[in-house]
């Protein structure tokens, strides 16, 4: 999978086991970057990983 590669919410929720409220939420509190391309939202792979990375050290 490469860093420029855009997921759709439904691969994000996939990805991190999550449903699609929470993802938004996510989203929309900007820990999870997003782009819009037309009605479209799309979530660069960096941002999934960054974010799971960020959640892991916070637990740490």
């Amino acid at each position: 999978m490469h860093d420029d590669e855009l997921l759709t919410v439904p691969d994000v929720m996939r990805r991190l086991k999550l449903g699609r409220s929470t993802v938004y939420d996510l989203i929309r509190s900007r820990r999870l970057p997003s782009i819009t391309i037309g009605r479209c939202r799309r979530i660069p792979v960096r941002a999934v990983r960054d974010y799971i990375s960020n959640e892991l050290e916070a637990a740490a």
